[in-house]
């Protein structure tokens, strides 16, 4: 697949609720994925880190909604805006926020996603 391809076939997955999907099919065994400095898991390297990531921000936040928008493609690299409701199940504060998820393509897989988005530390 080609990088339109990979981004195309990933926001599907995401607006489809199937993220297992987007990994086991899109990305790269040992793929790199980073979040805003001082977040929570701020790094994490292939499958098993991303997934114990994964793990924890679903025991931490309630989803309501995620809104997904369309790929943008430039080369080898494509990003995706994503809108989430989200209530902190520790705190009990909901809120409304975006971020943007950058990707990284070689190959015909993602080897690296890096998110952007207001971090309240």
């Amino acid at each position: 697949m080609n990088t339109q391809e990979i981004a195309e076939k990933m926001v599907t997955y995401n607006k489809e609720g199937k993220f297992p999907d987007v990994y086991q099919d899109l990305y790269a065994e040992d793929f790199v994925s980073i979040e805003m400095p001082g977040a929570p898991n701020e790094i994490a390297r292939g499958m098993e880190e991303v997934a114990k990531k994964g793990e924890w921000w679903m025991k931490t936040f309630e989803v309501h909604s995620v809104e997904v928008s369309d790929p943008l493609v430039a080369d080898d690299w494509f990003a995706i805006r994503y809108s989430m409701d989200t209530t902190n199940r520790e705190t009990g504060e909901r809120k409304q926020e975006s971020e943007l998820g950058i990707y990284q393509v070689e190959d015909g897989k993602v080897v690296q996603e890096q998110f952007f988005y207001n971090l309240d530390i």
